[in-house]
């Protein structure tokens, strides 16, 4: 799969952001580039530099209430409160994209 450069670039950022962690692995989906830490997926990249962020449900409103979006997989299609999309804008600078990526990290599924 060929990247845009926006999603590279993020790609290339969330590496650099994951680099204390020793089980890292990336993968394709969701149409971004996925970043899988310690066996459970963290964040992925999008096609336009936006962060999908895998979440805890019970965090939802407030992950919302401090930028993120709702995710969709496609036109209508709602992930769930399970996911956030994070806009380009809000992730600029490294403390923001650190932050949102240990949100992916320490976030409790069920």
């Amino acid at each position: 799969m060929q990247s845009d450069p926006a999603q590279e670039t993020l790609a290339q950022r969330i590496r650099q952001g994951l680099t204390s962690h020793q089980d890292v692995r990336e993968k394709n989906m969701f149409g971004g580039v996925a970043f899988m830490v310690d066996g459970r997926l963290t964040v992925s990249a999008g096609r336009d530099g936006d962060l999908l962020v895998c979440v805890d449900p019970a965090d939802y409103r407030e992950l919302l209430a401090a930028g993120g979006q709702p995710a969709f997989m496609g036109a209508g299609r709602p992930m769930g409160e399970g996911w956030i999309n994070v806009p380009m804008d809000i992730i600029a600078d490294d403390e923001a994209l650190d932050w949102w990526i240990a949100v992916g990290r320490t976030s409790r599924r069920p």
